[in-house]
């Protein structure tokens, strides 16, 4: 016989009370496990690239065409001739005449952001394009930039070189000196400057691990809005080449291509080609984005950092670290090896480093894969070089715009896969066509690798938007039958300018809701002194206006002028009552309110 023991009612409600207390605090600890893993939202894009990209519009162009983008060394960067010279012992010269080059880097509206013209010209142009690329990628993602002020924004930007210092700080001649090219040339005002003119107060950090360096930006900022350190991140990086100092250093470490090519995977493969650019994210946490109704372009699952240690050398590549890279963004992320369809990867075109990049994928995400659905691999560094700081930004939205897309654009100078890599035992292809981008396993997922020179390594994991975050409002005719564009600029030629951007815009998009461009456009911008507004109740009557504008012709719905004010007007409203007066009623409106019109003469009366 077994005897029951009989607990008094004190210990089972103590019992129930700690039962109660540990499933709270499992809650709360998987909550707070999902916090940390919650995925990221990648809500707007601004970007200055070779080629002519000034938008994500044009970038995806250059890369769906297979544009090489590559050029000579411009002669207002330096005399190229003076510096070349075919042997790399040389002392002083440099072997190649080619690079990847941005226009009118010496343009800038320094009104715009309340800067003086001697202060401007006194500020490295990796400052300027900074402050012009963030604003653009504010409003792509529909954000007035004067809303964030006294925000938890962050800004994470990868810098390298300082160039522009060589022509007054450190140029030699210390009369050259003042107070504007001191600031003007250190890279942590660069970001700090950022988040002065926006008024941002959240985190602010400039990163230099040289060509991981913005990559590493968006791991930080990821990190800080899962902690909930930051609301909102802007993240990339910036580089431009205006000294011939740096690439002279390059070609004595033998590190450069001969022909300005970057010839990634191909046997003759023999360095990278030096490119610049501009490329800024805003990231937001993907509940918020959704709960805010943010386009989402894509989102950042996961992401890792390392360091190669020890090495062949101190800028020798480390395999096995790569794997160990690799494996930990997967691991963060909660993505098994096999879901990644598609790596954008490091792929400079160096004979060392392609083969260690390769087989390390291999080894990690090709395993088990199927002939028919091999790991697909490409770099963007051959289309316009490797843009150092600014590389893992351009690696990243090139990989964005390709989810959006859904297709994989073509990986160019490939054409004798480089004998070092067992091609015919890796499940790896290298897209040479425009590759549509099937997912048979479900959602479309790719990888992001950018390694360090300093050895600092970075990895992204990022997936396409959710597909209720991708549909389109179907907005109907009768809900309203007419809508305003408002657009402004700080000048004339300004405003001239953005309304061509947005007749471009709508050329190019014609199946774009006129409610949403007119919705984005009057509130997801800021408002200047110089205006428009076009009144029209389909996108093929705005575009219309828009070309009347830009021809300066009158049309109907077309109102323009510029604000003389800067005080507010009063607006009132009132609401009389039927039949009800008042002093010095004007002599035009009713006296009183006919039966069954009450909506609309109450209307002509407020």
């Amino acid at each position: 016989m077994y005897q029951v023991s009989k607990q008094n009612p004190e210990e089972i409600y103590s019992s129930n009370r700690i039962l109660q207390a540990l499933k709270q605090a499992r809650t709360q600890i998987e909550a707070a496990e999902q916090k940390k893993r919650e995925p990221i939202a990648i809500i707007g894009i601004g970007c200055r690239f070779p080629g002519g990209v000034n938008d994500t519009q044009t970038f995806w162009h250059l890369l769906q065409n297979g544009v090489d983008a590559i050029d000579k060394i411009p002669p207002q960067r330096w005399n190229v001739e003076h510096y070349y010279h075919p042997d790399p012992n040389t002392p002083g010269k440099m072997y190649t005449r080619y690079g990847g080059f941005l226009d009118e880097v010496d343009s800038f509206d320094c009104q715009f952001f309340g800067i003086s013209p001697r202060e401007a010209v006194n500020m490295d142009p990796q400052q300027r394009l900074l402050l012009e690329v963030s604003w653009e990628a504010l409003e792509n993602a529909g954000i007035a930039p004067e809303r964030l002020q006294g925000s938890k924004t962050g800004v994470f930007m990868g810098i390298g070189f300082e160039d522009y210092s060589l022509f007054h700080l450190n140029s030699g001649d210390s009369t050259w000196i003042n107070a504007y090219n001191s600031l003007g040339n250190t890279r942590s005002i660069a970001s700090g400057r950022l988040s002065y003119v926006l008024g941002l107060q959240g985190l602010n950090l400039f990163l230099d691990t040289s060509c991981s360096s913005s990559s590493l930006g968006v791991h930080l900022a990821c990190q800080s809005l899962r902690s909930g350190e930051s609301d909102l991140a802007l993240a990339g990086g910036v580089s431009l080449i205006l000294s011939p100092e740096p690439t002279i250093a390059f070609c004595k470490l033998k590190a450069l291509s001969t022909d300005g090519r970057c010839k990634t995977f191909d046997a003759a493969a023999d360095g990278y080609t030096r490119g610049e650019g501009c490329g800024i994210v805003v990231l937001k946490r993907l509940s918020d984005a959704v709960a805010d109704g943010d386009q989402i372009l894509a989102l950042i699952k996961g992401s890792a950092v390392n360091h190669d240690g020890k090495s062949n050398g101190l800028t020798a590549p480390n395999g096995s670290a790569q794997e160990s890279l690799i494996r930990q963004a997967l691991e963060n992320a909660k993505v098994e090896p096999s879901q990644i369809q598609y790596v954008e990867a490091h792929g400079t075109g160096t004979p060392l480093g392609d083969p260690i990049e390769v087989l390390a994928l291999n080894k990690v995400l090709a395993q088990g894969r199927s002939e028919d659905e091999p790991l697909k691999i490409g770099s963007v560094k051959t289309n316009f070089g490797h843009l150092e700081p600014a590389a893992g930004i351009a690696s990243l939205i090139k990989v964005v715009l390709s989810l959006q897309h859904q297709q994989i654009p073509p990986h160019l100078h490939f054409k004798n896969p480089n004998p070092y890599i067992p091609w015919a035992k890796l499940p790896i292809v290298v897209p040479t066509e425009l590759t549509p981008w099937d997912s048979k396993t479900g959602k479309r997922l790719a990888g992001v690798s950018s390694f360090g020179m300093s050895g600092t390594n970075v990895h992204l994991i990022l997936e396409e938007a959710p597909k209720q975050a991708t549909q389109v409002k179907s907005w109907d005719s009768n809900e309203r039958p007419l809508h305003i564009l408002s657009l402004s600029a700080t000048t004339e030629q300004g405003l001239q300018d953005l309304a061509q951007s947005y007749e471009k815009f709508i050329e190019s998009n014609s199946t774009a809701a006129i409610a949403d461009i007119c919705f984005t456009a009057n509130t997801g911008r800021s408002h200047f002194d110089y205006r428009l507004a076009l009144v029209a109740k389909s996108t093929e009557q705005l575009l219309m206006q828009l070309q009347a504008f830009a021809a300066k012709q009158n049309t109907l719905g077309l109102v323009k002028g510029q604000l003389t004010s800067k005080k507010r007007p009063k607006i009132a409203f009132l609401f009389t009552g039927q039949g009800s007066q008042y002093a010095n009623i004007p002599h035009s409106a009713p006296q009183t309110v006919p039966e069954g019109n009450y909506g609309d003469e109450k209307s002509k009366l407020a």
